[in-house]
Protein backbone atom coordinates (compact mmCIF):
# COMPACT_ATOMS: atom_id res chain seq x y z
CA UNK A 1 0.00 0.00 0.00
CA UNK A 2 1.15 3.30 -0.72
CA UNK A 3 3.13 5.28 1.86
CA UNK A 4 2.00 7.51 5.16
CA UNK A 5 0.07 9.84 3.13
CA UNK A 6 -3.26 11.79 2.90
CA UNK A 7 -4.35 10.28 -0.50
CA UNK A 8 -2.85 12.25 -3.60
CA UNK A 9 -5.17 14.66 -5.03
CA UNK A 10 -8.01 12.95 -7.53
CA UNK A 11 -9.19 15.47 -10.50
CA UNK A 12 -12.25 13.26 -11.93
CA UNK A 13 -14.64 14.43 -15.22
CA UNK A 14 -17.48 11.89 -15.37
CA UNK A 15 -19.91 12.57 -18.30
CA UNK A 16 -23.22 10.07 -17.45
CA UNK A 17 -24.02 7.90 -20.63
CA UNK A 18 -27.29 7.34 -21.66
CA UNK A 19 -26.82 3.62 -21.44
CA UNK A 20 -28.02 2.08 -18.16
CA UNK A 21 -26.27 0.13 -16.31
CA UNK A 22 -27.39 -3.54 -15.38
CA UNK A 23 -26.10 -6.26 -12.49
CA UNK A 24 -24.00 -9.31 -13.49
CA UNK A 25 -24.82 -12.52 -13.05
CA UNK A 26 -25.21 -14.42 -9.74
CA UNK A 27 -22.64 -16.76 -9.32
CA UNK A 28 -22.83 -19.49 -7.04
CA UNK A 29 -18.96 -19.15 -5.70
CA UNK A 30 -19.11 -21.63 -2.82
CA UNK A 31 -16.97 -24.01 -3.80
CA UNK A 32 -14.06 -21.41 -4.27
CA UNK A 33 -14.61 -20.27 -1.46
CA UNK A 34 -14.41 -23.33 0.54
CA UNK A 35 -11.00 -23.89 -1.48
CA UNK A 36 -9.48 -20.72 -0.73
CA UNK A 37 -8.83 -20.79 3.23
CA UNK A 38 -6.88 -19.28 5.53
CA UNK A 39 -4.22 -21.90 6.10
CA UNK A 40 -3.80 -22.01 2.33
CA UNK A 41 -3.47 -18.20 2.12
CA UNK A 42 -0.96 -18.09 5.27
CA UNK A 43 1.05 -20.73 3.34
CA UNK A 44 2.12 -18.71 0.96
CA UNK A 45 2.46 -15.63 3.40
CA UNK A 46 4.85 -17.98 5.20
CA UNK A 47 6.84 -18.18 2.14
CA UNK A 48 7.25 -14.43 1.46
CA UNK A 49 8.31 -14.11 5.70
CA UNK A 50 10.78 -16.60 5.00
CA UNK A 51 12.34 -14.70 2.06
CA UNK A 52 12.21 -11.42 3.78
CA UNK A 53 14.07 -13.20 6.91
CA UNK A 54 16.82 -14.15 4.20
CA UNK A 55 17.38 -11.10 2.89
CA UNK A 56 17.65 -8.25 5.47
CA UNK A 57 13.86 -7.90 6.79
CA UNK A 58 12.78 -6.65 3.40
CA UNK A 59 10.96 -8.01 -0.29
CA UNK A 60 11.45 -4.01 -1.52
CA UNK A 61 11.87 -4.05 -5.53
CA UNK A 62 14.96 -3.73 -6.56
CA UNK A 63 16.14 -5.64 -3.38
CA UNK A 64 17.14 -9.06 -3.39
CA UNK A 65 14.13 -10.01 -1.66
CA UNK A 66 11.59 -9.07 -4.45
CA UNK A 67 13.19 -11.38 -6.62
CA UNK A 68 12.86 -14.42 -4.30
CA UNK A 69 9.20 -13.51 -3.80
CA UNK A 70 8.82 -13.06 -7.65
CA UNK A 71 10.50 -16.57 -8.18
CA UNK A 72 7.81 -18.21 -5.61
CA UNK A 73 4.96 -16.76 -7.04
CA UNK A 74 5.67 -17.89 -10.57
CA UNK A 75 7.02 -21.35 -9.30
CA UNK A 76 3.13 -21.61 -8.24
CA UNK A 77 1.40 -20.47 -11.02
CA UNK A 78 3.44 -22.37 -13.46
CA UNK A 79 2.73 -25.38 -11.23
CA UNK A 80 -0.83 -24.71 -11.51
CA UNK A 81 -0.66 -23.98 -15.59
CA UNK A 82 -0.80 -20.65 -15.98
CA UNK A 83 1.06 -19.52 -18.77
CA UNK A 84 3.06 -16.88 -16.82
CA UNK A 85 5.92 -13.96 -17.88
CA UNK A 86 7.98 -11.33 -16.07
CA UNK A 87 7.50 -8.05 -17.55
CA UNK A 88 10.94 -6.02 -16.73
CA UNK A 89 11.17 -2.49 -16.11
CA UNK A 90 13.73 0.18 -14.18
CA UNK A 91 12.66 2.03 -11.44
CA UNK A 92 14.11 5.13 -9.29
CA UNK A 93 14.94 2.85 -6.16
CA UNK A 94 15.71 4.85 -2.75
CA UNK A 95 16.33 3.84 0.60
CA UNK A 96 17.74 5.26 4.05
CA UNK A 97 21.08 3.59 5.21
CA UNK A 98 20.46 5.31 8.49
CA UNK A 99 17.74 7.72 10.44
CA UNK A 100 17.94 11.10 9.55
CA UNK A 101 19.08 14.11 12.02
CA UNK A 102 18.36 17.50 13.14
CA UNK A 103 19.07 19.86 15.71
CA UNK A 104 19.46 23.57 16.33
CA UNK A 105 22.72 24.51 17.18
CA UNK A 106 22.03 28.07 18.08
CA UNK A 107 21.22 30.25 20.19
CA UNK A 108 18.59 27.18 21.67
CA UNK A 109 20.47 24.07 21.13
CA UNK A 110 17.68 21.31 20.17
CA UNK A 111 16.94 17.74 19.47
CA UNK A 112 14.55 17.59 16.75
CA UNK A 113 12.00 14.39 16.08
CA UNK A 114 12.62 13.97 12.12
CA UNK A 115 12.57 11.63 9.26
CA UNK A 116 14.44 11.77 5.88
CA UNK A 117 12.09 12.49 2.74
CA UNK A 118 12.27 9.92 0.28
CA UNK A 119 14.95 10.99 -2.91
CA UNK A 120 16.35 12.80 0.28
CA UNK A 121 20.15 13.36 -0.70
CA UNK A 122 23.29 12.25 1.46
CA UNK A 123 24.58 14.76 3.45
CA UNK A 124 26.01 16.64 6.59
CA UNK A 125 25.12 20.60 6.88
CA UNK A 126 24.95 22.62 9.10
CA UNK A 127 24.03 26.17 8.22
CA UNK A 128 21.64 29.31 8.96
CA UNK A 129 18.06 28.24 8.83
CA UNK A 130 15.67 31.00 6.08
CA UNK A 131 12.18 30.83 5.73
CA UNK A 132 10.56 30.82 2.96
CA UNK A 133 9.01 34.18 2.58
CA UNK A 134 4.97 33.26 2.62
CA UNK A 135 4.85 30.32 5.95
CA UNK A 136 1.69 30.44 7.53
CA UNK A 137 1.96 30.44 11.47
CA UNK A 138 -0.65 30.19 12.30
CA UNK A 139 -2.31 28.65 9.42
CA UNK A 140 -5.22 29.33 7.91
CA UNK A 141 -7.82 27.03 6.89
CA UNK A 142 -8.03 28.35 3.38
CA UNK A 143 -5.97 28.58 1.10
CA UNK A 144 -3.47 26.44 1.92
CA UNK A 145 0.21 27.16 2.30
CA UNK A 146 2.58 28.06 -1.21
CA UNK A 147 5.62 27.90 0.90
CA UNK A 148 8.16 26.75 -1.78
CA UNK A 149 6.16 26.45 -4.79
CA UNK A 150 7.76 29.36 -6.43
CA UNK A 151 11.27 30.63 -7.47
CA UNK A 152 10.27 34.19 -5.76
CA UNK A 153 9.13 32.27 -2.02
CA UNK A 154 13.44 31.99 -1.50
CA UNK A 155 15.14 34.94 -0.36
CA UNK A 156 18.88 34.39 -2.31
CA UNK A 157 20.72 31.79 -0.31
CA UNK A 158 23.52 33.55 2.38
CA UNK A 159 26.68 33.25 2.32
CA UNK A 160 27.80 30.06 3.30
CA UNK A 161 25.65 26.64 4.34
CA UNK A 162 22.18 27.35 4.19
CA UNK A 163 19.17 25.55 5.11
CA UNK A 164 15.74 26.50 3.56
CA UNK A 165 12.65 25.68 6.08
CA UNK A 166 9.36 25.39 3.44
CA UNK A 167 5.79 24.93 4.91
CA UNK A 168 3.56 21.65 3.21
CA UNK A 169 0.93 23.01 0.97
CA UNK A 170 0.03 23.37 -2.38
CA UNK A 171 2.25 22.02 -4.85
CA UNK A 172 4.62 19.22 -4.33
CA UNK A 173 7.52 18.61 -2.38
CA UNK A 174 9.26 17.95 -5.93
CA UNK A 175 8.95 21.72 -6.95
CA UNK A 176 9.91 22.95 -3.31
CA UNK A 177 13.18 21.00 -2.65
CA UNK A 178 13.53 21.82 -6.62
CA UNK A 179 13.09 25.79 -5.94
CA UNK A 180 15.28 25.55 -2.84
CA UNK A 181 18.29 24.05 -4.42
CA UNK A 182 18.10 26.46 -7.66
CA UNK A 183 18.23 29.05 -5.07
CA UNK A 184 21.44 27.74 -3.78
CA UNK A 185 20.59 25.94 0.02
CA UNK A 186 22.38 22.97 0.75
CA UNK A 187 19.39 21.15 2.84
CA UNK A 188 15.92 21.94 3.27
CA UNK A 189 13.87 21.35 6.32
CA UNK A 190 9.53 20.30 5.21
CA UNK A 191 7.56 21.48 8.30
CA UNK A 192 3.81 20.25 8.18
CA UNK A 193 1.06 22.91 7.50
CA UNK A 194 -0.68 23.09 11.19
CA UNK A 195 -4.30 22.01 10.28
CA UNK A 196 -6.02 19.20 11.99
CA UNK A 197 -4.63 16.24 10.33
CA UNK A 198 -2.15 17.89 8.61
CA UNK A 199 0.00 18.93 11.99
CA UNK A 200 2.24 15.71 13.01
CA UNK A 201 5.76 14.93 12.04
CA UNK A 202 4.83 13.58 8.21
CA UNK A 203 7.21 11.09 6.27
CA UNK A 204 6.64 12.60 2.37
CA UNK A 205 8.31 12.32 -0.72
CA UNK A 206 10.58 14.53 -2.88
CA UNK A 207 9.51 12.23 -5.95
CA UNK A 208 13.06 12.14 -7.70
CA UNK A 209 16.40 11.57 -6.71
CA UNK A 210 17.95 14.94 -5.10
CA UNK A 211 21.61 15.94 -4.03
CA UNK A 212 20.65 17.95 -1.22
CA UNK A 213 19.13 16.71 2.24
CA UNK A 214 15.73 16.54 3.04
CA UNK A 215 13.92 16.09 6.36
CA UNK A 216 10.90 16.63 8.16
CA UNK A 217 9.37 18.25 11.12
CA UNK A 218 6.06 18.58 12.38
CA UNK A 219 4.20 21.93 12.93
CA UNK A 220 4.37 22.49 16.16
CA UNK A 221 8.46 22.06 16.16
CA UNK A 222 8.62 23.91 12.25
CA UNK A 223 6.56 27.26 13.58
CA UNK A 224 8.70 27.33 16.59
CA UNK A 225 11.82 27.42 14.54
CA UNK A 226 10.24 29.89 12.05
CA UNK A 227 9.47 32.14 15.16
CA UNK A 228 13.42 31.96 16.52
CA UNK A 229 14.25 32.97 12.78
CA UNK A 230 11.95 35.79 12.87
CA UNK A 231 14.15 37.40 15.89
CA UNK A 232 18.06 36.14 14.62
CA UNK A 233 19.79 33.95 13.06
CA UNK A 234 19.27 30.33 13.73
CA UNK A 235 21.76 27.42 12.93
CA UNK A 236 20.89 23.85 12.25
CA UNK A 237 22.48 20.45 11.47
CA UNK A 238 21.37 18.20 9.56
CA UNK A 239 22.44 14.96 8.55
CA UNK A 240 21.12 12.46 6.19
CA UNK A 241 22.29 8.80 4.80
CA UNK A 242 20.45 7.43 1.66
CA UNK A 243 21.58 5.45 -1.55
CA UNK A 244 19.01 6.39 -5.01
CA UNK A 245 19.78 4.50 -8.38
CA UNK A 246 17.92 3.59 -11.37
CA UNK A 247 16.75 -0.29 -11.07
CA UNK A 248 15.08 -2.99 -12.59
CA UNK A 249 12.30 -5.06 -11.10
CA UNK A 250 9.47 -6.96 -12.51
CA UNK A 251 5.81 -7.43 -12.71
CA UNK A 252 4.88 -11.21 -13.11
CA UNK A 253 1.58 -12.03 -14.75
CA UNK A 254 -0.31 -15.04 -15.10
CA UNK A 255 -2.91 -15.95 -17.79
CA UNK A 256 -5.39 -18.69 -17.51
CA UNK A 257 -5.23 -21.28 -19.87
CA UNK A 258 -8.88 -20.76 -21.21
CA UNK A 259 -11.13 -17.77 -21.39
CA UNK A 260 -12.37 -15.06 -24.02
CA UNK A 261 -8.96 -13.29 -24.70
CA UNK A 262 -11.17 -10.47 -25.74
CA UNK A 263 -12.56 -10.40 -22.22
CA UNK A 264 -9.44 -10.85 -19.78
CA UNK A 265 -10.22 -9.83 -15.86
CA UNK A 266 -7.04 -8.94 -14.46
CA UNK A 267 -6.78 -9.17 -10.84
CA UNK A 268 -4.29 -7.79 -8.94
CA UNK A 269 -2.02 -7.39 -6.24
CA UNK A 270 1.33 -5.54 -5.25
CA UNK A 271 3.87 -8.17 -4.48
CA UNK A 272 6.62 -5.72 -2.98
CA UNK A 273 6.83 -4.30 1.08
CA UNK A 274 8.59 -1.19 1.87
CA UNK A 275 12.21 -0.93 2.49
CA UNK A 276 12.16 -1.18 6.30
CA UNK A 277 10.08 -4.31 6.47
CA UNK A 278 8.83 -7.35 5.50
CA UNK A 279 5.53 -6.04 4.12
CA UNK A 280 3.75 -9.34 5.05
CA UNK A 281 -0.05 -7.66 5.55
CA UNK A 282 1.23 -5.06 3.07
CA UNK A 283 1.02 -6.55 0.75
CA UNK A 284 2.07 -10.40 1.45
CA UNK A 285 -1.80 -10.63 2.21
CA UNK A 286 -2.78 -9.56 -1.28
CA UNK A 287 -0.67 -11.29 -2.87
CA UNK A 288 -1.44 -14.75 -0.70
CA UNK A 289 -4.60 -14.54 -1.41
CA UNK A 290 -4.81 -13.46 -5.05
CA UNK A 291 -1.80 -17.20 -5.94
CA UNK A 292 -4.26 -19.26 -3.65
CA UNK A 293 -7.22 -17.91 -5.48
CA UNK A 294 -5.03 -18.82 -8.64
CA UNK A 295 -4.41 -21.87 -7.64
CA UNK A 296 -7.48 -23.63 -6.24
CA UNK A 297 -9.44 -22.20 -9.69
CA UNK A 298 -6.77 -24.55 -11.65
CA UNK A 299 -7.53 -27.14 -8.98
CA UNK A 300 -10.67 -27.19 -9.22
CA UNK A 301 -10.58 -26.92 -12.80
CA UNK A 302 -12.87 -24.02 -13.14
CA UNK A 303 -12.87 -23.55 -16.91
CA UNK A 304 -13.12 -19.31 -16.70
CA UNK A 305 -15.77 -17.68 -19.70
CA UNK A 306 -13.68 -14.86 -19.10
CA UNK A 307 -9.65 -14.88 -19.74
CA UNK A 308 -8.31 -14.52 -15.74
CA UNK A 309 -5.10 -12.24 -15.90
CA UNK A 310 -3.37 -12.61 -12.43
CA UNK A 311 -1.00 -10.10 -12.15
CA UNK A 312 1.81 -8.95 -9.04
CA UNK A 313 2.87 -5.79 -9.36
CA UNK A 314 6.35 -4.54 -8.63
CA UNK A 315 7.38 -1.01 -6.99
CA UNK A 316 4.49 -0.22 -6.02
CA UNK A 317 5.79 1.05 -2.72
CA UNK A 318 7.62 3.91 -4.81
CA UNK A 319 4.49 4.92 -7.01
CA UNK A 320 2.43 2.57 -8.65
CA UNK A 321 5.03 2.22 -10.92
CA UNK A 322 4.47 -1.60 -11.66
CA UNK A 323 0.86 -1.26 -12.57
CA UNK A 324 1.72 2.40 -14.84
CA UNK A 325 4.09 0.72 -16.93
CA UNK A 326 1.60 -1.81 -17.43
CA UNK A 327 -0.86 -0.40 -18.41
CA UNK A 328 1.30 2.41 -20.08
CA UNK A 329 3.19 0.05 -22.28
CA UNK A 330 0.62 -2.12 -23.07
CA UNK A 331 -0.61 -2.00 -26.67
CA UNK A 332 -3.91 -0.54 -27.60
CA UNK A 333 -5.49 -3.58 -29.30
CA UNK A 334 -4.65 -4.86 -25.66
CA UNK A 335 -5.83 -2.61 -23.53
CA UNK A 336 -9.39 -2.55 -25.26
CA UNK A 337 -9.29 -6.17 -24.40
CA UNK A 338 -9.41 -5.62 -20.76
CA UNK A 339 -13.05 -6.27 -19.17
CA UNK A 340 -12.62 -5.16 -15.58
CA UNK A 341 -9.63 -4.64 -12.81
CA UNK A 342 -9.70 -6.08 -9.38
CA UNK A 343 -7.51 -4.49 -7.16
CA UNK A 344 -6.49 -6.30 -3.73
CA UNK A 345 -4.31 -4.35 -1.33
CA UNK A 346 -3.77 -5.18 2.63
CA UNK A 347 -6.98 -7.34 3.54
CA UNK A 348 -5.71 -9.00 6.66
CA UNK A 349 -5.29 -5.67 8.89
CA UNK A 350 -4.97 -6.65 12.64
CA UNK A 351 -7.96 -3.98 13.61
CA UNK A 352 -9.43 -4.35 10.29
CA UNK A 353 -12.38 -2.86 8.81
CA UNK A 354 -14.13 -4.62 5.54
CA UNK A 355 -13.86 -1.74 2.95
CA UNK A 356 -14.96 -2.34 -0.46
CA UNK A 357 -14.10 0.58 -3.09
CA UNK A 358 -16.72 3.01 -3.77
CA UNK A 359 -17.71 2.02 -7.70
CA UNK A 360 -20.51 4.70 -7.77
CA UNK A 361 -19.10 7.35 -5.77
CA UNK A 362 -22.46 7.17 -4.04
CA UNK A 363 -21.05 7.47 -0.92
CA UNK A 364 -17.22 9.36 -1.50
CA UNK A 365 -18.48 11.68 -4.64
CA UNK A 366 -15.37 9.79 -6.46
CA UNK A 367 -16.98 7.48 -8.67
CA UNK A 368 -15.22 4.79 -10.54
CA UNK A 369 -15.49 3.90 -14.52
CA UNK A 370 -18.84 2.55 -16.06
CA UNK A 371 -19.14 -0.69 -14.87
CA UNK A 372 -17.35 -0.46 -11.51
CA UNK A 373 -20.64 0.83 -9.98
CA UNK A 374 -21.58 -3.05 -10.86
CA UNK A 375 -18.52 -4.09 -9.51
CA UNK A 376 -18.78 -2.35 -6.06
CA UNK A 377 -22.35 -4.48 -6.10
CA UNK A 378 -20.91 -7.80 -6.56
CA UNK A 379 -18.97 -6.91 -3.11
CA UNK A 380 -22.06 -5.49 -1.50
CA UNK A 381 -24.39 -8.28 -2.10
CA UNK A 382 -21.91 -10.88 -1.55
CA UNK A 383 -21.34 -9.60 1.95
CA UNK A 384 -25.14 -8.57 2.51
CA UNK A 385 -25.62 -12.03 2.17
CA UNK A 386 -23.25 -13.31 4.70
CA UNK A 387 -24.88 -10.76 7.29
CA UNK A 388 -21.19 -9.06 7.29
CA UNK A 389 -21.41 -5.18 7.13
CA UNK A 390 -18.99 -3.02 4.79
CA UNK A 391 -17.53 0.14 4.39
CA UNK A 392 -16.95 2.21 1.30
CA UNK A 393 -13.39 3.46 0.82
CA UNK A 394 -12.62 5.91 -2.19
CA UNK A 395 -10.83 5.93 -5.88
CA UNK A 396 -8.39 8.08 -4.55
CA UNK A 397 -5.60 6.66 -6.81
CA UNK A 398 -3.61 5.11 -3.96
CA UNK A 399 -3.15 1.46 -5.16
CA UNK A 400 -2.91 -0.51 -8.23
CA UNK A 401 -6.20 0.31 -9.51
CA UNK A 402 -5.35 4.09 -10.84
CA UNK A 403 -3.73 3.36 -14.02
CA UNK A 404 -6.67 1.00 -14.71
CA UNK A 405 -9.33 4.18 -14.17
CA UNK A 406 -7.38 6.85 -15.91
CA UNK A 407 -8.07 4.56 -19.00
CA UNK A 408 -11.52 4.09 -18.36
CA UNK A 409 -11.34 0.13 -16.98
CA UNK A 410 -14.05 -0.62 -14.61
CA UNK A 411 -12.30 -1.40 -11.34
CA UNK A 412 -13.24 -2.50 -7.60
CA UNK A 413 -11.29 -4.67 -4.76
CA UNK A 414 -11.27 -4.75 -1.09
CA UNK A 415 -9.15 -3.18 1.23
CA UNK A 416 -8.78 -3.73 5.31
CA UNK A 417 -7.15 -0.23 6.25
CA UNK A 418 -4.09 1.24 6.76
CA UNK A 419 -2.51 3.62 8.61
CA UNK A 420 -6.17 5.23 9.20
CA UNK A 421 -7.40 5.14 12.63
CA UNK A 422 -10.82 2.93 13.19
CA UNK A 423 -13.93 5.18 14.24
CA UNK A 424 -16.00 4.21 17.60
CA UNK A 425 -18.90 3.61 15.13
CA UNK A 426 -16.45 1.13 13.33
CA UNK A 427 -15.39 -0.63 16.09
CA UNK A 428 -18.88 -1.11 17.19
CA UNK A 429 -19.85 -2.63 14.17
CA UNK A 430 -16.50 -5.05 13.03
CA UNK A 431 -15.22 -5.33 16.60
CA UNK A 432 -11.14 -4.52 17.29
CA UNK A 433 -10.12 -1.39 19.12
CA UNK A 434 -11.37 2.30 17.72
CA UNK A 435 -8.92 5.07 17.71
CA UNK A 436 -6.15 3.02 16.79
CA UNK A 437 -4.72 2.02 13.18
CA UNK A 438 -6.06 -0.44 11.27
CA UNK A 439 -2.77 -1.79 11.14
CA UNK A 440 -0.42 -0.64 13.67
CA UNK A 441 2.47 -2.08 11.98
CA UNK A 442 2.02 -0.12 8.46
CA UNK A 443 5.35 0.28 6.79
CA UNK A 444 7.13 -0.90 9.91
CA UNK A 445 9.49 -3.66 10.51
CA UNK A 446 6.97 -5.24 12.45
CA UNK A 447 4.66 -5.73 9.59
CA UNK A 448 5.21 -9.75 9.70
CA UNK A 449 3.78 -12.63 9.91
CA UNK A 450 2.34 -12.06 13.66
CA UNK A 451 0.59 -8.99 11.96
CA UNK A 452 -2.19 -10.47 10.44
CA UNK A 453 -5.77 -10.74 11.26
CA UNK A 454 -6.58 -14.51 10.00
CA UNK A 455 -10.71 -13.37 10.29
CA UNK A 456 -10.22 -10.77 8.23
CA UNK A 457 -8.16 -13.14 5.82
CA UNK A 458 -11.17 -15.25 5.78
CA UNK A 459 -14.24 -12.77 5.20
CA UNK A 460 -11.85 -10.57 2.19
CA UNK A 461 -10.49 -13.57 0.93
CA UNK A 462 -13.89 -15.31 0.59
CA UNK A 463 -15.06 -11.82 -0.71
CA UNK A 464 -12.60 -12.02 -3.22
CA UNK A 465 -12.59 -15.31 -4.36
CA UNK A 466 -16.28 -14.78 -5.05
CA UNK A 467 -15.73 -11.40 -7.18
CA UNK A 468 -12.87 -12.79 -8.96
CA UNK A 469 -15.18 -15.96 -10.00
CA UNK A 470 -18.24 -14.12 -10.59
CA UNK A 471 -16.12 -12.11 -12.92
CA UNK A 472 -15.07 -15.45 -14.57
CA UNK A 473 -17.90 -16.99 -15.45
CA UNK A 474 -20.79 -14.49 -16.06
CA UNK A 475 -22.38 -14.19 -19.38
CA UNK A 476 -23.65 -10.36 -18.78
CA UNK A 477 -21.70 -7.69 -19.48
CA UNK A 478 -22.07 -3.97 -17.32
CA UNK A 479 -24.63 -2.95 -20.25
CA UNK A 480 -27.99 -4.15 -21.62
CA UNK A 481 -26.31 -4.56 -24.93
CA UNK A 482 -23.63 -7.04 -22.90
CA UNK A 483 -20.79 -5.06 -22.96
CA UNK A 484 -19.06 -2.46 -21.27
CA UNK A 485 -17.66 -0.41 -23.96
CA UNK A 486 -20.82 1.24 -24.80
CA UNK A 487 -19.85 4.07 -21.77
CA UNK A 488 -16.07 4.10 -22.57
CA UNK A 489 -16.58 7.57 -24.98
CA UNK A 490 -18.74 9.10 -22.46
CA UNK A 491 -16.04 9.48 -19.75
CA UNK A 492 -12.86 11.59 -19.45
CA UNK A 493 -10.22 11.07 -16.47
CA UNK A 494 -7.62 12.99 -15.70
CA UNK A 495 -5.50 11.08 -12.40
CA UNK A 496 -2.22 12.47 -10.94
CA UNK A 497 -1.27 8.91 -8.98
CA UNK A 498 2.32 9.61 -8.93
CA UNK A 499 4.42 8.48 -5.85
CA UNK A 500 1.84 9.31 -2.80
CA UNK A 501 4.49 10.66 -0.67
CA UNK A 502 5.06 13.58 -3.01
CA UNK A 503 1.31 15.24 -1.72
CA UNK A 504 0.91 18.68 -1.22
Amino acid sequence: MRKLVIPVAVAVVIAVSATPAQAVDDINSKRLRDAVTVNGILSHERVLQRVANQNNGTRASGLPGYAASAAYVKQVLKQSGYKVKEQTFEFPFYQELAPAQLSQVSPTPTTYNTVTYDFSGSGDVTGTVVPTNDILVPPTPTPSSTSGCEASDFAPAPAGPSIALIQRGTCFFELKAANAQAAGYDAVIFMNEGQPGRDALFHGSMNRPFTIPGVGLSFADGAALYQQTQAGTVTAHVVTSTESSNRPTTNVIADSPGGDPNKVVVVGAHLDSVVPGPGINDNGSGTATILEIAKQISALKIKPRQKLRFAFWGAEEAGLLGSEHYVDTLPATELAKIYANLNFDMVGSPNYVRFVYDGDGSATGTAGPAGSAQIEEIFGKYFAGQGLATDPTAFDGRSDYGPFIAVGIPAGGLFSGAEGVKTPAQAAVYGGTAGVAYDPCYHQACDDINNLNVKALAELGDGAAHAVLTLALTKSGFFPDGSRAAARSAQNYDFDHRGSQAVR
